[in-house]
């Protein structure tokens, strides 16, 4: 490790433009995207801002440590699919699902009622095929200026990433699985 000396001046300026919802990616094959993107909505949450996050792969009736805290503090979450594509029975069902939960989270964007919008694991649904891409695409267009999204996931489409004013690809560089340790309470779930 190389010490650095701390930065005696700001090493920026503060831009002049106007506030406005973001598009944020979070994307890569590194750990952290879901993370992150709660992180952001939890801030809004403390702001007193309105926040509704969709998870496009996890089932309704899920209950990971993010759910149980979202319940506590009052923020709601929706599971909209049916798993994973490897534990799903019907995939043309697991299609579906993410077609009517896209429904859900379009009709959220659109409507303004939300600060932020979480689409967690939304690129999943969209690089099968399951979902249209141009429909995503024109909802980010044409959202009301003061709404943020959030969306995660690996492989995220260019398209989207070209639309998005901020992205951020999570890089693996070590992961405990592969090293054969099992997913652990209060990490991975």
């Amino acid at each position: 490790m190389q010490i650095e000396t701390p930065p005696s001046e700001k090493p920026y300026e503060k831009p002049e433009g106007e506030r406005r919802g973001i598009v944020i990616v979070n994307t890569g094959d590194g750990k952290g995207k879901s993370t992150a993107a709660f992180g952001l909505a939890l801030r809004a949450h403390g702001r007193s801002k309105a926040v509704k996050i969709y998870q496009f792969m996890k089932v309704p009736s899920a209950r990971f440590g993010e759910h149980r805290m979202f319940e506590q503090l009052g923020i709601p979450i929706e599971g909209l699919g049916d798993g994973f594509s490897w534990k799903s029975q019907d995939l043309e069902h697991s299609a579906q699902l993410a077609r009517d939960g896209w429904e859900k989270a379009k009709a959220a964007i659109l409507g303004g009622e939300y600060f932020m919008v979480v689409l967690d694991e939304i690129t999943y649904p969209l690089i099968y095929g399951w979902m249209p891409l141009d429909d995503v695409l024109q909802t980010l267009r044409s959202r009301p200026k003061e709404v943020h999204v959030v969306i995660t996931g690996r492989r995220c489409p260019p398209e989207i990433i070209a639309l998005a004013d901020t992205v951020t690809e999570m890089t693996k560089i070590k992961h405990a699985f592969n090293a054969g340790i099992p997913a652990q309470r209060g990490i991975e779930d």
